[in-house]
């Protein structure tokens, strides 16, 4: 599915360079859905970015063996000057969708009417995540990464987004951070304690909660 070779990864803050992660090596297990856990700055949304593919590593290799999505709900790609519509096409097309269709399926999905051709810099914060939502599931991946579970709209879209994502789980996989132990045990099956300097793997994801409560002292 995905796999991580002598990965590290570090950031110029300041002037200094600071290392995030360090000689990683792993091979996230097919037909699992995989929890990703650790302390705050441990380095999740990093590695989390860095399996999406939008930053990459400083040394070593990952390799994809199926299509993977972006961090579901990132709005961080759309261009602003572009209309809600013209964001939608751009991505549709270079993921080689039907255009129509997935626009389609945002413009229903998403409830944001004619905002969708109003340029991206004019819609909240709220906008921005309705759309990246929707764009998120109008596309068929094989694996859906999440950093955090975000709650968009009102109860009723809420409830239609858990509803969408329920049904794309049926035929996917799913790699999640989250620091809910009961979002955690909902979608995922196993699961990855992580440190800068090394990854602790758990065939059970009781075991991990677990273990994540002991270490970081969360209930």
């Amino acid at each position: 599915m995905l796999e991580l070779d002598n990965v590290s990864k570090s950031y110029h803050l300041d002037g200094v360079r600071k290392t995030i992660l360090t000689n990683l090596t792993f091979a996230f297990p097919a037909d699992r859905n995989v929890a990703i856990m650790g302390h705050n700055g441990a380095g999740k949304s990093t590695l989390m970015r860095l399996l999406a593919g939008t930053e990459t590593p400083d040394s070593g290799r990952i390799y994809r063996h199926a299509r993977v999505s972006w961090p579901l709900g990132f709005s961080g790609g759309f261009n602003g000057s572009m209309t809600g519509l013209e964001n939608v096409r751009f991505v549709a097309r270079i993921y080689g969708q039907d255009t129509e269709a997935i626009i389609e399926y945002v413009r229903e999905f998403s409830e944001l009417g004619p905002s969708l051709n109003l340029p991206i810099r004019t819609y909240s914060s709220g906008m921005k995540a309705r759309l990246a939502f929707g764009m998120s599931l109008a596309i068929d991946f094989q694996v859906y990464l999440i950093d955090e579970v975000t709650a968009v709209g009102d109860t009723k879209f809420r409830r239609k987004s858990k509803a969408a994502f329920q049904e794309k789980l049926e035929r996917s996989r799913v790699i999640m951070i989250s620091h809910s132990k009961n979002t955690i045990k909902d979608y995922c099956d196993c699961g990855i304690f992580l440190s800068p300097s090394q990854l602790l793997f758990f065939d059970d994801i009781d075991d991990l909660v677990k273990y994540y409560q002991a270490v970081v002292g969360a209930e």
